[in-house]
């Protein structure tokens, strides 16, 4: 656990290096991946973002580890959303921000991201999430 003398600050350094560890886990990158796991979340995240409404996009926000959702709210044009975009482009859109290479494809990375943060997103919000995309991109979501 990480030491900065402020308990919210520890608490969500430890909670955000956790996660980013799942993902170098459940990817099969080694520890050193650290940058890559950083990269492939941010982008997600902010291509997910995008696509919602600014109401959907504070909702799901809401449920992120405080510096999770740092990195979520970075650079956020709220006035410029949703982005209309179908499962492909989403993907596209991804790759185009992950500045290394991928074992697999891109689909996979975006799933070992997602099935992630499954995890630490209350049931109820997951499934509002996949309900709120139209369907093409819904399928993107694990259920």
């Amino acid at each position: 656990m990480v030491a900065t003398g402020f308990p919210a600050f520890d608490t969500t350094v430890d909670k955000t290096n956790r996660l980013l560890k799942e993902i170098e886990e459940a990817y099969g990158w080694p520890k050193e991946r650290r940058k890559q796991s950083y990269a492939a979340l941010r982008a997600v995240l902010h291509h997910l973002r995008d696509r919602l409404t600014v109401d959907e996009a504070v909702q799901f926000g809401a449920q992120l580890p405080l510096l999770v959702r740092g990195i979520y709210y970075d650079g956020w044009k709220p006035a410029e959303t949703p982005v209309k975009m179908h499962s492909e482009e989403f993907y596209r859109r991804i790759r185009h921000d992950f500045p290394y290479s991928i074992q697999g494809d891109t689909e996979q990375l975006v799933h070992t991201v997602l099935e992630t943060l499954q995890r630490h997103i209350s049931e109820g919000e997951w499934h509002d999430l996949r309900g709120r995309l139209p369907a093409d991109l819904a399928t993107v979501i694990p259920a």
